[in-house]
């Protein structure tokens, strides 16, 4: 029966997600049905969290400040909504999980640039 299971999930698992790491600024392409058309919707933010070795259900959290106000999406990354991730630069933490970034505004919530 597991055999039957893995073979569903391998088929929908997208192979051309990019290697994100926390801390990262990336763009998140999703899919918006908007009545009867569909339109590609980027949403661009700092990873605070990443939820891996799940399976189909693996995740990442992006959070934006936009005029002031903070905005936290979860993603679910084989999901067919999502179009593309795109890295826009690489950041340097040191924690699996960057929840104090929450805590930071303007220049303190920068994060330093990881050299790849």
């Amino acid at each position: 029966m597991s055999l039957n299971i893995e073979a569903i999930q391998n088929e929908n698992k997208k192979t051309d997600i990019p290697a994100i790491r926390t801390g990262d600024t990336i763009t998140v392409n999703v899919k918006v049905l908007e009545g009867s058309k569909e339109r590609i919707q980027p949403f661009k933010g700092v990873v605070i969290q990443m939820k891996k070795n799940t399976g189909l259900g693996a995740t990442v959290t992006v959070r934006k400040t936009t005029d002031g106000v903070a905005i936290e999406r979860i993603f679910p990354v084989h999901s067919p909504r999502i179009a593309s991730f795109e890295i826009n630069r690489a950041g340097k933490v040191h924690q699996a999980r960057i929840y104090y970034m929450r805590k930071l505004q303007g220049k303190a919530a920068r994060i330093e640039k990881r050299e790849d």
